[in-house]
């Protein structure tokens, strides 16, 4: 039964015992002690009457006489009667009563201890006697010299002292009422709070639920990250670290104590996206060698009827790896240029064949022969530089490609070639992405420049790595615009039908990847220039990517 109540119930029922017992504990030690010092407070009174007693001629001559009682017993009476002492008994020192309340207990020995009093000591001690337990105090009775002539003994009967003490219980019981009343509304209150809080749900179900919640966090393929409202990780599973370059976070890390976003190592874009909070819809972020998607939104509590907007915890976002997508779309956007520039080769080798048809119709053999053989040169000059200089079909076959898109743009591409015919153990994607993507670049801003529009590529290869330099005619750079040219997103061209920035921040992502450097200068015309050192003799090039 008790599993199936809520932590708020629990606190409620534990929180009430622990009152009743605080209770229970608190009011017997406060009645024990308030009984203690009633005893210590009668026993105070008797001495003073004691002593009294003791000082007064009257007992003294009266104990030299052969019938002290007949002096003593009136006298006692009346002090009794006036101080409130239940009784005043006055003694021989061999303990023989020569006063008390009841006459029949004269002459007879004194119930008691009187050892103390003898030595000429003031004592008080809880004894029972005729009149039942009493609280009484003996003070000794000397002559001038010290001798100890007869004892006096004054005392209440405790009845007397429990029934004043009993006057005190309404107070003590009030007081342990109001501390249950305050008890049971603040843990009421309290209770109120934790079952709106967690849902009226009991500890069982929170630690299935949170073994449940960290199963789904360590078993999807998707990063979690979670984030407070003071810019702190609270949680981020193991796909989010991998993704992000995070160290994992294991079970034995102090949840109280979660890293700040400044302390880790994420990239600008992502950390800005963070610390805002806002709201994101499969944004695309580059992070070191992947591209990832990221969706943001806030983390909010349930929401109540009274509340007006719901408590907003932070802020929860999910991360994807799209880093094959996107290189199957380089590749494939590789493949849609090859083809383009087939398509650009055909055109214009249908033309220029319907040339010489033309010529050979009209009997200028010599004039169709000519035009041939330079067209033929021309081609062969350009296809010899490519081979020669870069040992790299796609990569040749690339180059070739822009030429001839280039050449229908308006735009004169030339190539220069240096060194050895080796492109050093690169990865030719990674190639086809930096090179691809610089000559389109290129080749837009000299075709939207004024004329004459030209591109220039130098590509050297050597033993050190391989440089590639493209310059274009066109309007330039902005200075003010190099540190973010590079940034995902940003294009200074009309934003496009699948949207811009992309092209250059993929160059930047592959030029990193292989530990290489890029530089921008011009303002005649832009001018990149990309080196990218030689893999090491032997060396895996999948180890590129790890």
């Amino acid at each position: 039964m008790i599993h199936r109540w809520s932590i708020a119930r629990r606190l409620f029922v534990a929180n009430l015992v622990i009152v009743l017992a605080f209770i229970a504990i608190g009011g017997t030690a406060a009645y024990l002690d308030a009984r203690d010092r009633s005893y210590e407070e009668a026993g105070r009174r008797m001495t003073g009457v004691a002593a009294a007693i003791a000082a007064s001629p009257l007992v003294l001559q009266a104990a030299d006489t052969p019938d002290p009682s007949a002096v003593l017993q009136p006298y006692a009476l009346d002090v009794m009667a006036g101080s409130g002492a239940d009784f005043i008994t006055i003694m021989a020192p061999d303990r023989t009563r020569w006063t008390h309340p009841r006459d029949e207990e004269i002459g007879r020995p004194y119930i008691g201890s009187i050892d103390a009093a003898l030595r000429g000591e003031v004592f008080t001690e809880v004894m029972a006697g005729t009149l039942g337990p009493s609280v009484r105090t003996i003070v000794p009775v000397k002559d001038a010299a010290g001798t100890v002539k007869a004892l006096v003994a004054a005392g209440v009967t405790v009845r007397t002292v429990d029934v004043a003490l009993s006057g005190r219980l309404p107070a003590l019981l009030v007081l342990g009422l109001a501390l249950l009343l305050g008890g049971s509304v603040a843990s009421w209150l309290l209770g109120r709070y934790l079952r709106r809080v967690t849902r009226g749900w009991g500890p069982e179900q929170l630690a299935q639920l949170f073994a449940y919640y960290e199963s789904v966090l360590h078993s999807v393929r998707e990063g979690l990250i979670l984030i407070d409202t003071r810019g702190r990780v609270v949680m981020y599973n193991d796909q989010a670290a991998e993704l992000l370059g995070l160290v994992p976070r294991g079970s034995g890390d102090d949840p109280s104590k979660p890293p700040a976003l400044s302390d880790l190592p994420l990239t600008e874009s992502l950390k800005d996206l963070f610390e805002s909070g806002r709201t994101a819809h499969d944004e695309i972020h580059l992070t070191g060698p992947r591209i990832v998607v990221v969706n943001q939104g806030p983390a909010q509590a349930p929401g109540s009827p009274g509340a007006r907007r719901p408590a907003v915890f932070g802020t929860v976002a999910t991360i994807r790896d799209r880093t094959e997508i996107e290189s199957l779309g380089s590749e494939l956007e590789t493949m849609k240029t090859l083809s383009d520039a087939l398509r650009a080769q055909t055109h214009e080798h249908a033309n220029r064949l319907h040339t010489m048809v033309s010529l050979l119709e009209l009997g200028r053999t010599r004039e169709a022969l000519d035009f041939a053989t330079k067209d033929l040169e021309l081609s062969q000059q350009l296809t010899d530089e490519m081979v020669s200089s870069v040992d790299e079909p796609v990569l040749s076959a690339l180059i070739m490609g822009k030429v001839a898109e280039a050449n229908e743009r308006g735009v004169k591409l030339t190539l220069t070639t240096e060194g050895s015919a080796s492109v050093a153990g690169l990865a030719v994607q990674d190639l086809v992405t930096i090179l691809g993507n610089l000559l389109d670049n290129a080749i837009d801003a000299a075709a939207d420049g004024d004329a004459p529009r030209h591109v220039e590529l130098t590509v050297e290869s050597d033993a050190e790595g391989l440089d590639i330099i493209v310059k274009d005619s066109g309007a330039g750079i902005d200075p003010a615009a190099v540190d973010n040219i590079f940034r995902h997103g940003f294009s200074t061209k009309a934003k496009g039908p699948f949207g811009r920035g992309v092209g250059l921040a993929l160059v930047r992502q592959a030029v990193q990847r292989l530990n290489g450097t890029m530089t921008i200068t011009g303002t005649d015309g832009a001018q990149f220039h990309v080196f990218l050192p030689a893999i090491a003799a032997g060396t895996d090039k999948e180890e590129q990517f790890q």
